[in-house]
Parts: C-alpha cells; structure tokens; sequence
C-alpha cells in the first residue's frame, strides 16, 4: 500500500459510513477505509471497489499514513462514547491542520467540547450534520458542517462535490458556523422532520377516519398534493406506503404495522434544547409527545373504555371538499413547523455567536435532506429578502398564504375534535398561530398571580420598571429595581 495518496478517509464502514465512502470514490477522490472489524474494510474494497479508487488500512496507524497533508478523516460510528474512543484513538496519530470530522449525529454540545479540546492540539473538528438517509449518504445527502472557517476551506470542497445538488445546481452544504453549530443545526432539521410527518400522519387519520377513504384513495390524494404547494419528499413516500400491499396477508401495508412510532432522540433534544433557549416549538414539541403517547401501550390499553365520539364517514361529496380542507391545514401548519424550526436556529446563533445564515440553510435544505420541499425555494428568497426576518410568518407570501388556508385549517380542528379525532399538532400549530397574531394574552394574569404567592415582580403597559403589589398587606405597589 502506497502512503498519502487519499483525499479523504472514513472509519466506520457499516451503511453510512461505507456509502458515504462509496459516494467519495464515485466522485473522484481517493479514499482510505478503515474498521475495527477489518472484515468490512476487506468487504467495500472487493465489493465496490471498481466505482473508484479505494485505499483499505487495517490499522488505525496505516489509515492515518494513507492520506494526504491536510489530514481528512471522517468518523462514522454510534455518537456518544463510541466517537470519543475513535477520536482517543487517531488524535495522536495526527498533527497540527489535520481535520476529524464527525458526521454521526452527536449532540451539538458534545461537539463543542470535541472542537475546544482538539483545537488546543492544533487539529480542527468539524461536526458534520448529514440528512438523507443510506441513499442520501450514497447519491448525494444534505451536508451541514460546523467548525473553523480554515476546516471548510480544507473540506468544503469534497463536500460539495458529493453533496445533493439544488434544481437549480446549486451544491447542498455550506459552511453553517463555528464548534457545533452544524450539528444543532441538523438537530432542528430533524425536529422540523418530526413535526412534518407527524402532521402527514394526522392528515392520513383524518381522510381515514372523517372522509372514509382508503388507504389506496389516500395514497391518491397524496400523490395529487405531491403535484402542487405540497410537493416534498416525505408526501411523495407517504403515498409510496399507503397504496404498498403487504404480501403476506395481502392487506393494506399500513394496517399490518404496529401503531407504536419509535425515535432516536434527535426529536426530544429539539424540544429540550428549545426549552433552554425559551424558543416556543409547540407543533414540533406535539409530534415527539405524539410518538411517545403511541408507544405507551399500557396507558393506551387503561383508557380503551373512555367515552368519547367515535368518528362518522362523511358523504362521498362532503369527503372530497374535506379532503380540501385537510389540504390547507396541512401546509398552513407546515409553515408553523418551518417558522418554529428557523426561530430555533436564529436563537441558538444568538446564543452561541455562530452567526448562522438562515437563507443558507433554507437552500441546503432543498435536495438530499427528508425535509426537502418545494417550497424552500420560497423560504430561501424571503430571508434572501429581509436577512433579518424575526418569523417566516412577518413575510408576506407566508402571511397571505396562510391567511387564506386558516378558515379550512379550523374548520378541520373543529371537525376532529367533535369526531374525537387526535391532531395534536395540528392544533398545536394553529394554537401558536393565534398565540402570535393576538392582542394582548392572558400572561398578564399569569405575572399577576406569580407576584401573589412569590412576589416574582410584574412589568405595566403604562410605565418603565418592575413592580410588586403587597398582596398580603394593603395592597399597594412598590418599584422594585430602584
């Protein structure tokens, strides 16, 4: 084996890691790989080693001589204890300029400290959030990379070659900031992702349960909003999965599965993340707490004999104008999700100074990625607009849009809660909507009674300062701050 002759190597060769590898030989760059399990490594080679120009090492040391100044060595294990043993374990084989980069999905403070320790040692760490799945890790994913400018400069260019590419060509990746940004950011993705499906499911539930279709008509149904303002990669396989037959029992697909929807923790962090940062994601915060509501199968099972409506199929006709209905709460709370998930990461930039550009993760978005969507196009040019747009709600396309959906998006509320159907997202979404365009909320009497029972101090609409009212006394109010 000859030594630094690979642009760029990956450790870690089970799907991911040895499709993203794949995904660099295809493209043109020499790669080194590298498995604890060296059987793997031994596999890729002989098995897809003719897409392009592979360089396998048994050792971490031989992976380490393999590739070219700058270093370039993607870690592709399980997150958490299993990344900090590989980085303990190539760290000292490298030296100063070297790049480690993480594309598993660690949480983001994690990767802030990964970053701070290596820097000390002179090398970069860059956290490389990566959507699309194996075949997005094959054919081009959506690649959200963190750490120093100097890392991307080194980097940025492979990325870019492997990473999906927008309609209009345009590579889906770019640098999103410094230490973890690129790994919070990919964590609000799959929050969005959490909230889109789960919106989808509820859709399903309503044209299933109200309108009375099939699951075969509802795949239908899908496949025609895929054709207009819904047209995304999650509606278009929801349609693949509703009209798939299950070979076995030659029923519906979808009523041979199991009701309990599982995660892997990126959905909750969103949620918990957001709860440290005061930023509101109800719609997304709705959907972790709808899958884990699913699995709960005892509780579910205590509650079997709770009164309640049970769901009446409409009219063929007054299904179809529902179906309609459904249609305008569906993406009028799309929007909600989006809006959520982009003041999340305009809040965590402000946090953690990493300076984010909304509009550019709105375009890395577009291809590659499960969320990708047509109508990124249109988030994109709203923050192309006005850099500085607070909410995708303040722009006047979304505004109007959703404007004119709200009175189906209510109407189908309305209806699922007399039928006793759940939407909680739905709702969530619709709740946060009014929530914002409201007047005045009822918060003031929420600041009335904290300073009641723990004299926490009120604001007044009609002068500066802060205020408590001697509750238990004779009520009368004093300025607290001076």
């Amino acid at each position: 084996m000859s030594t630094s002759t690979a642009q760029i190597g990956v450790t870690g060769l089970a799907v991911m890691g040895s499709n993203l590898a794949r995904n660099f030989a295809r493209n043109g760059f020499a790669v080194a790989v590298h498995n604890r399990t060296a059987s793997k490594t031994e596999a890729l080679v002989s098995e897809f080693g003719h897409e392009g120009t592979f360089v396998a090492a048994a050792s971490a040391k031989e992976f380490v001589d393999a590739l070219e100044r700058p270093r370039r060595l993607v870690i592709m294990v399980k997150a958490g204890d299993p990344t900090d043993a590989v980085i303990r374990e190539f760290a000292p084989l490298l030296e100063e300029g070297d790049v480690i980069i993480d594309g598993g999905n660690a949480h983001f403070e994690d990767t802030r400290r990964r970053e701070r320790e290596l820097r000390e040692q002179g090398i970069h760490f860059v956290g490389v959030g990566i959507s699309g799945g194996e075949e997005g890790a094959l054919l081009g994913p959506s690649i959200m990379p963190g750490g120093s400018k100097e890392s991307y400069e080194s980097l940025g260019p492979l990325l870019e070659k492997i990473a999906a590419k927008a309609a209009d060509g345009t590579p889906c990746t770019s640098h999103v900031g410094p230490d973890g940004a690129g790994h919070f950011v990919k964590m609000v993705h799959n929050g969005i992702e959490y909230a889109d499906m789960q919106l989808i499911a509820e859709a399903y539930h309503l044209l299933r349960a109200v309108a009375g279709y099939s699951p075969a008509q509802i795949a239908d149904t899908f496949r025609t909003w895929n054709r207009g303002r819904l047209d995304s990669y999650l509606i278009e396989i929801t349609a693949e999965v509703l009209a798939h037959t299950d070979a076995a029992t030659g029923r519906p697909f979808v009523d041979v599965v199991a009701d309990a929807a599982e995660q892997k923790g990126t959905g909750r962090w969103t949620v918990q993340i957001a709860l440290d940062l005061g930023v509101p994601v109800s719609g997304i915060a709705e959907a972790v707490f709808a899958r884990s509501v699913s699995g709960h199968a005892d509780l579910r099972e205590a509650a079997r004999g709770l009164g309640g409506p049970e769901p009446t199929a409409l009219a063929p006709a007054e299904a179809e104008a529902f179906a309609a209905r459904v249609e305008e709460a569906l993406y009028a709370s799309k929007i909600v999700a989006y809006t959520q998930g982009f003041h999340q990461i305009r809040a965590g930039s402000q946090e953690y100074g990493w300076d984010v550009d909304l509009g550019a993760m709105a375009s890395l978005w577009r291809g590659g990625c499960i969320i990708r969507a047509a109508f990124l196009d249109r988030i994109l040019a709203a923050y192309d607009a006005e850099p500085g747009l607070v909410s995708l709600l303040a722009d006047a396309d979304f505004a109007a849009e959703i404007g004119a959906a709200q009175d189906g998006w209510r109407s189908v509320i309305a209806t699922a809660v007399t039928q006793g159907v759940p939407v909680p997202a739905f709702s969530a979404s619709l709740a946060y909507y009014d929530a914002l365009r409201a007047e005045r909320l009822p918060a003031a009497l929420t600041q009335g009674q904290r300073d009641f029972f723990g004299a926490h101090t009120y604001r007044r609409t009609d002068r500066e300062g802060s205020f408590h009212t001697l509750w238990s006394g004779d009520r009368s109010e004093v300025r607290t701050d001076g």
